[in-house]
């Protein structure tokens, strides 16, 4: 499902935009996408597919430009689209033709070579849209709150402290060291490993948290005495850890030095301190994870000032009907657009193809 940005589709605020004025439309966009210059009427004439003189062609022009959705620049005689002319494009005048196959190929090859660390996963990602697209890749690394739990065991250490060794589904290790108010008792590491691997392996620490939670309300006294201290260890082993904190990946930053679009040194210097600190890019990919589909954003639309020039390209990816992330890319507004969403949704449903692979139990 396409979702093309946080706005209301632009072609409902031109109904009045007629079949000839939308076929000429489309038609300098796509020349102008490809191309990089001013389309002028003459090339139009020859292009649009239109049987109609130049000066109908200019007279349309001149009320698309009216309407916001073309510019002229000062040097040409052409136009170029505006921001809202290529959302209009987007929304309702871009063709979506599918991925080839050997596009397909390399994508689902690429990833497959890719060890299964959720990191790794999306590193590996990440680059491949970079590769594929020449822009920059941008993917979420999943949390460990969001992957089931395997197996976990407790190791005894010095004083009143206790390794917890959580093993998750996707084969990733993660080794806390919890801080106790006391040394534990005996037979107490074994009853809460066990207590843990036998009634909530395969549920999420978040899952395991709420039932612990739940099943430590309702115990009884003899429940309390017989599992000792087996329950607090084990609702402390599960809970949030810095690996629940978001991060994400970004490759191929480099490959917007060479866009003249992009020749701003001021803007392309806000671009890469935005790359680099992630904090605010990393909420926006977050938040582009709440809807379904791909989402495109041009220019201002992303609300991210660093962005205001170029085009961001979402979707989400997930496993077991869960979402685990977002996957996209960042370039100018000056994209192949059809060719860029198709390989951010191809990358999107093959990675979420790979985690449910590892994660789903055999």
């Amino acid at each position: 499902m396409l979702q093309f940005g946080p706005v209301q589709s632009m072609a409902a605020h031109f109904p009045g935009l007629d079949a000839r004025a939308r076929q000429l439309l489309r038609s300098l966009i796509e020349q102008y996408l490809s191309g990089g210059e001013p389309v002028g009427s003459r090339t139009l004439s020859r292009s649009a597919g239109l049987e109609v003189s130049p000066a109908t062609i200019r007279n349309i022009m001149s009320d698309l430009e009216d309407a916001g959705l073309l510019a002229s620049p000062h040097t040409s005689a052409g136009r170029v689209p505006t921001p809202q002319g290529l959302r209009l494009f987007v929304d309702s005048l871009l063709e979506i033709k599918p991925l080839p196959p050997a596009d397909r190929e390399r994508l689902a090859r690429g990833l497959q070579q890719v060890p299964g660390d959720s990191r790794e996963l999306a590193a590996g990602a990440s680059a491949l849209l970079s590769a594929m697209t020449q822009f920059v890749g941008v993917v979420t690394v999943p949390r460990e709150d969001d992957l089931p739990l395997r197996q976990i065991e407790f190791v005894a250490l010095p004083g009143e402290r206790v390794l917890a060794v959580l093993v998750f589904a996707n084969q990733h290790i993660q080794n806390r060291i919890l801080q106790l108010t006391r040394r534990p008792e005996p037979g107490e590491l074994e009853r809460a490993a066990a207590l843990l691997n036998n009634g909530f392996a395969g549920l999420r620490l978040g899952e395991i948290r709420v039932q612990l939670a739940r099943e430590l309300r309702a115990a009884d006294g003899a429940l309390r005495a017989a599992l000792g201290g087996a329950i607090e260890l084990a609702a402390h082993a599960v809970q949030p850890g810095p690996e629940s904190v978001p991060d994400m990946v970004v490759s191929g930053q480099a490959n917007l030095m060479g866009v003249q679009d992009l020749s701003d040194l001021t803007r392309l210097r806000e671009l890469f301190e935005a790359f680099q600190q992630k904090r605010e890019l990393l909420a926006l990919f977050e938040n582009c994870a709440d809807a379904p589909g791909v989402r495109v954003f041009i220019g201002e639309e992303s609300g991210f000032a660093p962005l205001a020039g170029c085009t961001m390209v979402t979707a989400t990816y997930g496993a077991q009907g869960r979402v685990l992330g977002s996957i996209g890319v960042i370039g100018p507004t000056r994209m192949a657009y059809d060719r860029v969403i198709q390989v951010v949704q191809t990358s999107a449903d093959l990675l979420g193809g790979i985690l449910n692979r590892i994660i789903t139990p055999a």
